[in-house]
């Protein structure tokens, strides 16, 4: 696996600080956490926050993966949707992983004004609607919010309203969600590790896992040294499938990628997307947008399935751009970059133990800049024992991929063919 960060406006945009070491020699600590980006230094900068000696162990850089090059809209619930979760759980325990959602966002608000980190948080997101079917869906959703969960931030948007403050005639209504929010993610992970060190958490860059060892103490190796714990999070997400490959038959990663168009000035940008938000279409191969703070137009909206970046990749996702914004024709892009992130069959996250002592979260499925927050929150509670939150999380049940380790990749292929034509359906 590539350890080194994408080529992303995000990377371009930041100073990163020095490379921190890598692990040498063998070290103690309470509990060792495995993965640097938001959930791993979420569940530190907790843990620390609590009194634990804390080592993190990252294989490249501090959020080289998906948490530093995601489409970073900060949005309350589930990419698998409610009805998963109550199907397995029962209406009151969803409504809890619901809240804790909301939770997470007004932990990322309250992280971002304590720790001084400044991300380019921006409030305001819509889901848009293409199609009748879609509104109807759309509108569904709003009442359901309010009705069933007693979430008001919500309201629709008409075409009319719509089209006042997106410069495209794409979109036929929306649901804009005051609560929600986006913010560019690296700087966020950054500061999020900075605080974690401040905390006294150690972080080792550079610092692949190699073998794990379970037991009473659990012992982590990497080319240069050892981490023995009491304790561990494997937070590494697809990264973790290669010393620990009984999680890996549960998710999968899938390829995402954005461009960046060249820099339009502050008044063509504003006039794009007139009160800064986010917004998403609700196609099944969805778009995503939103102006970067130096008034750049960030677009993604290319999947792949198949894990293979495709031929043309940054031409078809700047052809998807030009379908909502012609007017764009005159402007290149300037970055275009991809990565992994992972899905679980049911797209509802995968937390859970290994062992008493050896925990583990995955499975984020596209939702993690919100989620990863409160995973590492209650992921500390339950490593001080009070583990009530976690296993709610813990009880939702994980099908391995069909077709094993070899297959399961053009399985799920084959399985997306009915969602990309059901987005040509009226």
């Amino acid at each position: 696996m590539n350890h080194e960060p994408a080529r992303s406006w995000y990377e371009a945009s930041v100073v990163r600080p020095a490379p921190r070491p890598a692990l040498a020699g063998d070290v103690d600590a309470d509990v060792c956490v495995v993965g640097g980006g938001l959930a791993g230094v979420s569940t530190a900068l907790h843990l620390a926050e609590r009194g634990y000696r804390v080592v993190l162990l990252e294989a490249g850089r501090i959020g080289f993966g998906a948490s530093g090059r995601s489409g970073a809209q900060l949005l309350p619930g589930y990419a698998c949707g409610q009805g998963v979760l109550e199907s397995q759980l029962g209406r009151a325990d969803a409504k809890r992983l619901w809240d804790f959602t909301l939770e997470g966002l007004e932990l990322v608000r309250e992280r971002v004004t304590r720790h001084r980190i400044d991300c380019d948080l921006a409030h305001g997101q819509a889901h848009v609607a293409i199609k009748p079917r879609q509104e109807r869906e759309l509108a569904a959703w709003h009442e359901e919010l309010a009705g069933d969960f007693g979430y008001r931030s919500t309201r629709m948007m008409d075409r009319a309203e719509l089209e006042g403050l997106l410069a495209t005639r794409r979109y036929r209504a929306g649901l804009f969600d005051s609560n929600a929010a986006h913010c560019h993610p690296l700087k966020y992970v950054l500061g999020l590790a900075a605080a974690a060190e401040a905390a006294g958490v150690r972080v080792f860059e550079g610092s692949r896992v190699t073998s794990l060892g379970r037991g009473a103490t659990v012992v982590l190796r990497t080319a240069g040294g050892s981490v023995r714990a009491p304790q561990a999070a494997l937070c590494a997400n697809i990264g973790q499938r290669e010393f620990a490959p009984v999680l890996a038959r549960k998710t999968l990663g899938i390829a995402t990628y954005i461009v960046a168009t060249r820099p339009l000035g502050a008044e063509r940008a504003a006039a794009l997307i007139r009160n800064n938000m986010a917004v998403t279409d609700i196609n099944w191969i969805l778009d995503y947008f939103r102006r970067s703070s130096d008034h750049r137009l960030l677009f993604g909206g290319r999947v792949s399935y198949s894990g293979v970046d495709p031929i043309g990749t940054e031409r078809a996702t700047r052809q998807r751009m030009l379908r909502v914004f012609p007017q764009l024709a005159d402007a290149p892009v300037e970055y275009a970059w991809g990565g992994f992130i992972d899905i679980t069959m049911n797209r509802a996250p995968h937390f859970g133990r290994l062992d008493p002592n050896l925990y583990y979260l995955q499975g984020f499925s596209g939702h993690g800049m919100v989620l990863t927050g409160i995973a590492g929150r209650v992921l500390a509670e339950a490593m001080a024992g009070q583990a009530e939150r976690f296993d709610v999380y813990a009880r939702l049940r994980h099908r391995d991929f069909p077709g094993g380790m070899a297959l399961r990749r053009p399985t799920l292929v084959l399985a997306m063919l009915w969602f990309r034509l059901r987005d040509l359906l009226p």
